[in-house]
């Protein structure tokens, strides 16, 4: 199973030879509602860990996604570029619904980030 690491932010990341997929978690899409629109970065965008790199549009509200580390965006998830396939973001967050890819460029801050099981506990307590 994948190591997914969150941020208090509801970002989740998953590391793979210092580059890290980013998106949001189960949590986050089920409080924004149903996904209309993606705004992505501009692949080679320098981004600071707690920086909003792109924002997410429901049919509620529009909400900004930061970076939990610092680093470049690689890549974006182009399949969720149409309007009709943001969903993908509301039925599988964890997997085919993520948002961009950062090269890292402080590779320790994964340190600071929640496991699974402390983000679970973070969301406890309110």
């Amino acid at each position: 199973m994948a190591d997914y690491l969150y941020s208090k932010d509801h970002e989740w990341v998953l590391e793979e030879n210092n580059r890290v997929k980013v998106g949001i978690s189960q949590f986050a899409q089920s409080e924004l509602g149903e996904i209309a629109f993606v705004e992505f970065p501009e692949i080679g965008k320098p981004v600071k860990r707690g920086e909003a790199v792109c924002s997410i549009d429901s049919l509620k509200s529009t909400s900004e996604i930061y970076a939990p580390v610092s680093g470049t965006v690689v890549g974006i998830n182009e399949s969720l570029s149409a309007e009709d396939s943001c969903g993908l973001i509301n039925t599988d967050p964890l997997g085919r619904g993520w948002l961009f890819i950062l090269e890292m460029s402080n590779p320790e801050q994964l340190e600071e980030l929640l496991t699974p099981k402390a983000y679970e506990r973070y969301l406890e307590s309110g």
